[in-house]
């Protein structure tokens, strides 16, 4: 989250703004007190579209900030609901620049992108403008000296009277993204004040999972407390690998791999259905049980967005027939929670078997496709109708 990212850069010597993290609206009024200073209250949640979102607001008051505290805990932004907020510093903002590492996995290395040009629609300037993000290889052994730095400040056409301290930021955040085994590390906006600061006013900080062995003490401290109502953390709690997406079709695959064209697939099926688009990420790995599956289940259909589900499973060194299995006592653990359709696609080891027993169930929510593509355009189909019965039956 914003504020875990900027103590992450205060620790490396990025500047940032004084602020604190509460849980409550009145515990807001200390903070501002002791800021003694216009604040702005920000959700803290792992998503973008906050500003938009109505999950950040200036108050130039404690008793402002008791109020736009108030305003935003409990605030659903994209699937994630607000159970913190960051209470900190306003800043006047005169020009507002943009800088980040990244992995760049199709060149297997690193990367530096740079703009002075920053703000909120950083990704909306890379695809009109691109000629003014600059992008710097990194290289993984050499990285990133005051010399590094300063072509990426170039690059970015950072100007002359700031290039030196962006520079110096650049390297504290190289250290950040080394010393922290991370994939992103990025500021948007780093801002320069009117009195000439130059301030972190968000961050962005992903770290690698593979590495939490050796980082266990901030992957411990950073470890997300959320309540029942968060999708994310409730699937963490039951390890499943989930991700929520901003569509209506529900995602169940065994191997990243196969979830990942899944996705594809639902999204060119859903072209021709209304525009309908996966709404998950969700990979069950190789041990389909029915606990498993059921838990899978239960995520996907406590989504509101969701208007049906996509099963789509390889039987390997699970076999079809267990999977099939895992389905239809899923559905009767999950019992009235099970509401909406289900399209199965099976194949692999022991298909015949499996799609046997699914049709001796015969669940009514259940529907069988044996291709990939057939059953990614059914899915599809009853996503839209469902979303077609419900506007018309609000209507």
């Amino acid at each position: 989250m914003e504020y875990q990212a900027k103590e992450l850069f205060a620790k490396h010597g990025v500047p940032v703004l004084p602020g604190e993290t509460v849980d409550t609206a009145d515990a807001a009024r200390g903070v501002a007190e002791r800021i003694g200073k216009p604040v702005v209250v920000k959700a803290q949640v792992k998503t973008g579209g906050r500003g938009k979102a109505g999950g950040v607001k200036l108050a130039d008051t404690p008793d402002e900030a008791v109020e736009k505290a108030q305003a935003i805990l409990g605030l659903d932004i994209k699937g994630h609901v607000v159970h913190k907020v960051l209470v900190t510093e306003a800043s006047d903002i005169e020009v507002e620049y943009y800088v980040s590492y990244l992995l760049d996995r199709a060149n297997r290395s690193y990367l530096a992108m740079c703009s002075a040009e920053g703000g909120m629609e950083i990704e909306q300037l890379a695809v009109e403008r691109p000629e003014a993000l600059a992008r710097i290889p990194v290289d993984p052994v050499q990285g990133v000296d005051a010399a590094k730095a300063r072509e990426i400040a170039e690059a970015g056409r950072i100007p002359a009277d700031v290039i030196d301290e962006v520079s110096r930021i650049l390297q504290a955040m190289w250290e950040v993204f080394v010393e922290e085994e991370a994939t992103l590390v990025e500021i948007n906006p780093l801002c320069r004040t009117p009195d000439g600061r130059i301030v972190a006013l968000d961050g962005k900080v992903t770290l690698d999972g593979n590495a939490e062995f050796r980082h266990s003490d901030v992957f411990t401290a950073y470890a997300d407390v959320v309540a029942e109502d968060d999708l994310e953390g409730r699937a963490k709690a039951k390890d499943l690998n989930y991700v929520k997406l901003d569509g209506q079709v529900g995602i169940i695959g065994n191997g990243a791999g196969l979830v990942m064209s899944t996705l594809d697939v639902v999204a060119y099926a859903g072209e021709a259905h209304g525009g309908v688009k996966p709404a998950n990420f969700l990979d069950i790995g190789g041990g389909a049980s029915a606990q498993v599956m059921a838990d899978g289940l239960e995520i996907i259909l406590s989504d509101p967005d969701v208007k049906s589900v996509f099963v789509n499973v390889f039987g390997g060194i699970t076999s079809c027939d267990a999977v099939a299995n895992g389905i239809v006592q899923a559905l009767g653990m999950l019992g009235e929670q099970a509401t909406k359709p289900l399209v199965v696609r099976l194949d692999g080891n022991n298909v015949e078997e499996g799609r046997r027993i699914l049709a001796q169930a015969a669940h009514p929510l259940v529907t069988v496709v044996d291709t990939m593509d057939g059953a990614a355009d059914k899915a599809a189909e009853l996503a839209h109708t469902s979303s077609e019965t419900t506007m018309k039956t609000e209507a």
